[in-house]
């Protein structure tokens, strides 16, 4: 369960990030976000791969990619939404930083809270694993 509250925690410092902070940070708090997401990511496809009976992996795994798609879908028309918001048409140079950082303050702390929400609901799932039946 460390990944998802380790990934939630660098969103939030994430967010306090300002134009002021050295490139470093930057760099390390996106590898520690990365670390965290790469630790969730194989347990929780055995998570769901272990749930589904044997005759039914090819759909979970298709149910699985689709719901990873949507969500890469979603956050990123999140994210656009907040840079147009705070950016509108303005290409990204030295004039328009602090409307960038402006709106990385703002969406980052947002996905921390998703990733909190998404913490109670690995939570809620409880094991997954059950006993193997034969012929499964």
């Amino acid at each position: 369960m460390l990944p998802l509250p380790s990934s939630a925690t660098t969103l939030f410092a994430l967010g306090l990030i300002s134009t002021a902070a050295p490139l470093v940070a930057s760099i390390g708090a996106l590898a520690l976000l990365g670390i965290g997401f790469a630790l969730f990511s194989a347990p929780n496809t055995n998570a769901v791969m272990s749930a589904a009976p044997r005759s039914a992996y090819g759909v979970a795994s298709a149910v699985l990619a689709t719901m990873r798609l949507a969500g890469n879908v979603l956050s990123m028309g999140v994210v656009t939404l907040i840079l147009a918001r705070h950016l509108g048409g303005a290409a990204l140079a030295p004039p328009v930083y602090p409307g960038f950082v402006r709106a990385l303050s703002l969406a980052f702390p947002l996905f921390g809270v998703l990733s909190v929400v998404a913490i109670f609901a690995s939570l809620a799932r409880g094991n997954p694993r059950r006993e193997a039946t034969p012929g499964a």
